[in-house]
């Protein structure tokens, strides 16, 4: 089973972010979990949930601030093993070209 979660955390804060979310990003490193950034958060896999909350939670610890923000999404799709980039592929075979803008 394939368990996918997109997860964005960040310090509620005016100045630049990217420090504080590189540290989360990190924190990443020491769970069995695939994972790739974009601008607006990370996509996660993970074998079972319990993986994927442990990620989300020391990805959410690693921000330092007085207050952190964490927006965590799942799709706990039990019936199948498709991973993310599946998905992404499949969204592409209906567009029959990438799904993102036209250059």
């Amino acid at each position: 089973m394939t368990v996918i979660g997109f997860l964005s955390t960040a310090p509620v804060v005016e100045d630049s972010m990217s420090a504080e979310v590189a540290n989360a990003v990190e924190a990443l490193e020491d769970y069995d979990v695939e994972y790739e950034t974009g601008p607006m958060g990370t996509t996660i896999e993970a074998e079972n949930v319990d993986e994927l909350f442990a990620a989300a939670q020391a990805a959410h610890e690693a921000v330092d601030g007085d207050r952190v923000s964490t927006f965590l999404k799942i799709d706990d799709k039990r019936t199948s093993d498709e991973s993310a980039a599946a998905k992404v592929d499949a969204v592409e075979s209906h567009l029959e070209r990438p799904a993102r803008s036209r250059e």
